[in-house]
């Protein structure tokens, strides 16, 4: 088994000395507090900080974390690259610093923040922030200056022990065991260059050319012209930039010119970057090996793909040899040319394998985003806006969708007014990136703009990715008209082989099937849709439709097929780390948890998310409130319950009523009224019935009948029975399951109050086969009845009408408690047989309208108008349109 110290970055050469050193801050780092090891560049703090990580490791339950900070320039961006390294997701709009407290908030770890002296108010804020949270998290972090935090204990970095530098220095030099000239040589080079470690790196790499003995002559002249100054310090930064100038002016011509132009790359870059700085095939590679030889440029060959770096101070001397060539502005804009073409290079992973781009694309983010702003910044910035339109789906994927928003709006802003192919890439990219954001209003003006730009310029794949982003905003809007064009663009793309965008817009249609509670359809697109998706790895749109899958198969009353499906929503998503497509298959499988009644498993499935928010910040995560909302209520807590309904989508600034979904105001409405807030239960309710949307979501309008019904026990029973009986019929017509059991319930109850005791005992115990059948947990009101019977009913008479109830499937307890209606029951055929939406359906038929059309009225979809057509031809005896509107009888409610 791996160790897991492994994780720390690999140690490239033996570490030498420091033994008191590494005893004394090995003793120091402890939980809640902090040590920085202080020293100019040069005099090994990284080395000493990864050897103390390494000794101290197991004495940490939870372990060492290390975050290398060299390449980040953004004090803002200092919690989010922890945030990252530690593997807790920031939500949109959060306090990052905060997030990550919680994060850590129950680990013992030692934190190692690394190269920290150009972020200095940044990492203090993080620092502040973490020791005060976190009783348990150490910080060991290296600057050339102190972080300035209370209670930092701060370390110098002493000059090396004369004994530890001689080593240092022979073993580099490869000098085995050295003559007694050739060993006072390397001595007077230890004292020269004040026993710094790098500078004597810097000298070992030049004992191959020359002598210990010449080496330690040649580094005389530049030290005598050092003017005076007390040399009482153990070393000095302007030792290190003489030994810097000497061993550049050692160089030859071709290894000066890589040497200043290697500056360009952030610390980590491949061989295959490199190429492109020199104009000579074959050169550049080998003259880098030269440089790595002379310790200007380190090699890490632990990884499957060898990667290189400069040390900081050495990258430092680099940038200014660059400057003083006048090759700044050129190598910048080669730079950002070959990450270009390495993204460009990169593309078709997307569609063959999804995770190998994201890990592809990792390994050169730091390169990436310094191209991208220097990109930005030119007079010309094509090749910076076609770099960030390249890297949206890493934003979208990964959990940086706020620094794609904004780099993407810049890139949109330095392209107003262009009318080509690049400015709807770039606004087409915007709107993918806000999909998962706060800003989503943003990303569907981005996506109506790119696809009317790629239909001008005649980009079709642009084109095409835009037009579904307009379609997942119809969602919200217009259901018909989602499907409409989702429909349009799947066949589109499936013609000409676009497989993701005919795989995602299965999958909308799927989850379109599954807000009308059409589950059957659904589960067919979604099984479908995920064939391609898994092929490619598609993580991001692939725990999608898991989620939705696990939706529909748990609606159609396979709860523990459904849990496993949701389980793997779960871990598809993980190793994205984004709290959008996390908490979307985490919401999915709380729900799927409160409906079989495990309500400590629907918490333990939210609580990797709760834990790093703070009690106000919703995360951007549909449903996330209603989940919590409804495994409040089932623990019977309706007061916490409409607190959480209350907060979804909540904004600062805004009421606390701001816009819920349907689906939550039925779940506020159910808490409004289980609390005793009867008033505000039934405004909400009369609001919600009268909506155009309800009646396209099945599921939504029986509950919000349902809720109506249980508003009027108390005053008329015989209305609440009718509205139950109305929301059985709905449920029965759509298959809805689970709902079905709700009715069977609900019925009951007030079959029990109003004192028909035999029927409600029936159509309880068929209830509780439906329950046992699906594995769901009774809804209250089952709880209800039963007391009430208990009350009214013998044991006998009760157990006895249990039994006929539980040896009745679905369909013959729907027949029973439809026929047990009496004389209400609508008859088998004739006018008086067609329900209100047939009779609405017919209406609108003899006008005139077409099948599309009626669905557009009727907020149904085409293939449901043609089955109550079907039934109507059906129960009147008629063939067709013609012959139905010579019988038309118009209706008279």
């Amino acid at each position: 088994m791996p160790d897991p110290a492994d994780a720390l970055p690999a140690e490239l050469s033996s570490f030498i000395g420091r033994t008191e050193e590494l005893e004394a801050i090995g003793a120091a780092v402890a939980p809640g507090g902090l040590v920085t090891l202080v020293g100019p560049g040069g005099c090994g703090k990284t080395r000493l900080a990864l050897r103390v990580a390494r000794t101290v490791f197991h004495a940490w339950s939870d372990g060492v974390r290390w975050v290398a900070l060299e390449d980040e320039h953004d004090d803002a961006a200092v919690a989010h690259r922890v945030a990252e390294a530690l593997d807790v997701p920031v939500p949109a709009g959060a306090d990052p610093v905060a997030t990550v407290a919680r994060g850590l908030a129950d680990r013992q770890t030692l934190l190692v923040l690394d190269n920290c002296e150009q972020l200095g108010e940044g990492v203090a804020a993080l620092v502040t922030g973490l020791l005060g949270r976190c009783p348990q998290v150490g910080v060991l972090a290296t600057s050339r200056a102190p972080l300035g935090v209370g209670g930092e204990q701060m370390r110098r970095v002493p000059a090396l022990a004369l004994a530890d530098a001689l080593s240092l220095f022979l073993a580099r030099a490869h000098a085995g065991d050295p003559t007694p000239e050739a060993r006072g040589a390397a001595r007077r080079v230890c004292d020269r260059l004040d026993r710094l470690p790098l500078a004597l790196e810097l000298a070992a790499g030049w004992t191959g050319t020359l002598s210990l003995t010449q080496l330690a002559d040649s580094l005389h002249e530049p030290f005598a012209v050092l003017d005076g100054g007390s040399r009482t310090a153990p070393f000095r930064q302007r030792t290190l930039a003489e030994s810097m100038r000497w061993s550049h002016d050692l160089l030859d011509d071709d290894e000066r010119v890589l040497f200043r132009r290697l500056a360009v790359f952030e610390p980590g870059f491949a061989a295959d970057e490199v190429a492109p700085l020199d104009a000579t095939p074959g050169r550049a590679l080998r003259t880098l090996r030269g440089l790595i030889d002379k310790s200007l440029v380190v090699a890490d060959t632990t990884g499957a793909v060898a990667r290189y770096r400069m040390l900081g101070v050495v990258r430092d001397y680099a940038l200014l040899r660059l400057a003083e060539a006048g090759e700044t502005e050129s190598l910048r804009d080669r730079h950002l040319a070959a990450y270009l073409a390495l993204v460009e290079r990169a593309e078709p992973l997307l569609g063959t394998d999804q995770d190998a781009w994201r890990s592809r694309i990792a390994l050169e983010l730091a390169n990436i985003r310094a191209a991208i702003d220097w990109g930005l910044d030119r007079p010309d910035p094509a090749d910076g806006r076609g770099l960030a339109a390249a890297m949206a789906w890493f934003w979208y994927l990964e959990p940086r969708g706020l620094e794609g928003v904004r780099v993407l709006r810049r890139a949109v802003e330095r392209g107003a007014g262009a009318r080509d192919e690049l400015q709807a890439r770039v606004l087409a990219g915007l709107a993918l990136v806000c999909d998962t954001t706060v800003y989503g209003f943003v990303g569907y003006e981005s996506a109506r703009a790119a696809a009317e730009l790629a239909a001008e310029v005649g980009a079709d794949a642009v084109g095409r990715l835009a037009r579904s982003l307009c379609a997942v905003e119809q969602l919200g809007l217009d259901l018909n008209r989602a499907y409409t064009d989702a429909e349009a663009l799947h066949l589109e793309a499936s013609r000409i082989g676009d497989g993701f965008i005919a795989d995602s817009t299965t999958a909308l249609l799927g989850l379109i099937h599954l807000f009308r509670d059409e589950y059957r359809s659904a589960i067919t697109q979604l099984d479908q849709a995920l064939i391609g998706m898994r092929a490619r790895n598609d993580r991001g749109f692939a725990s999608f439709a898991l989620a939705w899958l696990a939706a529909a198969t748990a609606r159609s009353g396979e709860l523990a097929r459904a849990a496993e499906i949701a389980e793997d929503a779960v871990a598809t998503a993980q190793p994205l780390h984004d709290f959008h497509h996390m908490g979307s298959a985490r919401a999915a499988l709380a729900e799927i948890r409160v409906s079989q009644g495990l309500l400590d498993d629907a918490a333990a499935a939210l609580a990797p998310i709760d834990r790093l928010l703070d009690g106000e910040t919703s995360p951007f995560v549909p449903g996330w409130e209603r989940v919590h909302a409804m495994r409040a209520l089932a623990a019977g807590d309706p007061a916490e319950a409409i607190a959480w309904c209350r907060r979804e989508g909540r904004t600062p600034g805004e009421a606390p009523d701001g816009p819920l979904t349907p689906m939550t105001q039925v779940v506020l409405a159910t808490a409004l009224r289980e609390s005793g807030e009867l008033a505000a239960a039934t405004a909400l309710l009369e609001t919600l019935v009268t909506e155009p949307m309800i009646r396209a979501l099945p599921s939504v309008h029986a509950d919000v009948l349902d809720q109506r019904a249980l508003l009027l026990h108390d005053n008329d029973i015989e209305q609440a029975l009718r509205l139950h009986h109305e929301a059985l019929r709905i449920r029965t017509g759509h298959d809805l399951v689970l709902g079905r059991a709700v009715s069977l319930e609900a019925l009951a109850l007030t079959l029990a109050r109003r004192g028909t005791t035999e029927v409600a005992a029936v159509l309880l115990g068929a209830a509780e086969r439906a329950r046992s059948e699906t594995g769901s947990a009774p809804d209250p009101t089952a709880a209800a009845a039963r007391e009430l019977l208990n009350s009214r009913v013998a044991e006998h008479e009760l157990t006895d009408y249990l039994e006929r109830g539980r040896a009745m499937d679905g369909a013959r307890a729907v027949e029973y408690a439809t026929k047990a209606r009496g004389r209400r029951n609508r008859p088998d055929s004739g006018w008086a047989s067609l329900t209100p939406m047939e009779r609405s359906v017919v209406d609108l038929a003899v006008s005139g309208l077409s099948n599309p059309e009626i669905a557009t009225r009727l907020y149904i979809s085409r293939g449901t108008v043609k089955t109550h057509l079907a039934h109507v031809y059906a129960k009147l005896g008629v063939a067709n349109r013609t012959e139905l509107a010579r019988l038309h009888v118009p209706a008279t409610d």
